[in-house]
C-alpha cells in the first residue's frame, strides 16, 4: 500500500492530514493502521469515522492495495467502537463508494452511527 506521506493525492487529503495529526479532531481511538474520530457534521447522536492511516480513495482501492486482512481489521475496529458507543449495542456501519453513492471525501472512511433508531432503506 502507498504511504500517505508520499502520495500526491494524500498531500491535500483532509483525512490524511487528520491521520498525520495536522488537523485536530476529537480522536476516539488510534491504532498503528487506523484512526477513529467524531464526525464534524454528525447524522446521529453518535457518528464516528474510521479511516485507514494510509491513503486509499475507497474500499475497492483499499482492498486491492492492503488486502483482505486489512479490510477485516478496519471493520473489526468499526465494530468495536460501535459496540462501545451504543448503550443498546446497536449501531450501523456505512461505506459510500463514489460520488453517486454519496462519497464526498475521497479517502476511505467507515461511518459508525449509533444512539437512535435507524430507518430502512437508508438511501
Amino acid at each position: 500500500m502507498r504511504d500517505s506521506a508520499n502520495t500526491p493525492a494524500s498531500a491535500e487529503c483532509v483525512f490524511c492530514k487528520i491521520a498525520r495529526k495536522e488537523i485536530p479532531v476529537r480522536e476516539i481511538e488510534r491504532t498503528e493502521d487506523a484512526v477513529v474520530f467524531a464526525d464534524l457534521d454528525p447524522k446521529a447522536p453518535c457518528h464516528l469515522l474510521v479511516i485507514p492511516a494510509r491513503h486509499a480513495e475507497n474500499l475497492g482501492a483499499f482492498a486491492a492495495e492492503a488486502g483482505e486482512r486489512a479490510v477485516g481489521a478496519l471493520f473489526a475496529l468499526a465494530s468495536k467502537v460501535g459496540r462501545e458507543a451504543s448503550e443498546a449495542g446497536a449501531y450501523r456501519i456505512v461505506v459510500n463508494e463514489g460520488a453517486e453513492a454519496g462519497q464526498t471525501v475521497f479517502h476511505l472512511h467507515l461511518h459508525v452511527l449509533a444512539g437512535r433508531r435507524m430507518g430502512w432503506p437508508p438511501g
